[in-house]
């Protein structure tokens, strides 16, 4: 699939020493946001640079705009740059598994307008699983200028949501775990629940049980009670794991598609706005 990079074609890649590839490894954990880095410096695949969701794939936190705004995009388009990509760059983008780290920053660079960005399918866990080598090694960077488009018609804001929600132009999607969804369970906010008239599209569920991708048909079926016709609002938590969605909906022929950043987080840091608890 597009997008998408398998374990044996980046392995090819690497034993052939093609240039102009940077591999970056995006793991984290919302839990422990220095688990990531610690990770990478215990070992990582040969020639990987990181990059931190909270540092670099992400801006400030304040009282509004959610837990995981998204980055000024002229600093993370220097960021790129320092790191050795352009436009001519391929990256390869991993993360533990299929987790939602790398459609992130999958999504960041495709939003600039970057062409040839993929996710290395099965991530570190895939890697490892193989036999494949891992270092300690730091890449000694090559920077270049990467110069970005920002496309701001694939982002929707909060007083957007709320318009489109209005008059139902568009569809929202929450994309995370159906208890979080239905208010059962909360582990990071202060409140609970979904924004009202959101759909529960679970973004693992885009995954088979053995954590691959599902296939573009699969996708499709996934996703059947959609129409193509219909603008979609993709949410989550704080903007994250909203990403794995967007690029499965763009797998099973979706082209309508925006990401509110933002999401639950920032929608309850508006006293006035209501919550629901109930499946829609």
């Amino acid at each position: 699939m597009p997008y998408l990079i398998s374990l044996d074609r980046l392995k090819k890649r690497l034993e052939n020493n093609q240039d102009n590839t940077v591999i970056v490894d995006v793991r984290f954990q919302l839990n422990d946001p220095d688990a990531g880095r610690k990770a990478y410096l215990q070992n990582h695949l040969p020639g990987a640079v990181y990059m931190d969701l909270n540092k670099d794939l992400s801006g400030k936190a304040s009282k509004h705009g959610g837990n995981h705004p998204l980055p000024d995009m002229k600093m993370f388009a220097g960021k790129i740059g320092k790191i050795g990509i352009d436009h001519d760059t391929t990256v390869v983008i991993y993360d533990q598994a299929n987790d939602m780290f790398a459609a992130r920053l999958w999504w960041l660079l495709d939003n600039l307008g970057h062409e040839k960005v993929y996710i290395l399918d099965g991530g570190y866990e895939g890697w490892i699983k193989e036999g494949n080598e891992v270092t300690t090694a730091i890449p000694e960077l090559k920077p270049k200028e990467f110069k970005g488009n920002f496309n701001e018609n694939k982002i929707a804001n909060i007083e957007e949501v709320k318009e489109k929600l209005e008059d139902n132009s568009a569809v929202l999607i929450d994309s995370r775990a159906k208890d979080r969804y239905l208010g059962e369970t909360e582990p990071l906010y202060g409140k609970a629940g979904h924004i009202p008239g959101a759909k529960n599209f679970f973004w693992k569920n885009v995954l088979t049980k053995d954590g691959n991708w599902k296939k573009n048909g699969e996708l499709e079926e996934h996703f059947a009670s959609l129409s193509k016709d219909e603008e979609i609002i993709v949410s989550c938590g704080s903007g994250i794991s909203a990403c794995p969605n967007v690029l499965a909906l763009k797998f099973a022929g979706f082209t309508n598609v925006k990401l509110y950043p933002g999401s639950f987080s920032d929608w309850i840091s508006y006293e006035e706005n209501k919550v629901e608890t109930k499946e829609e």
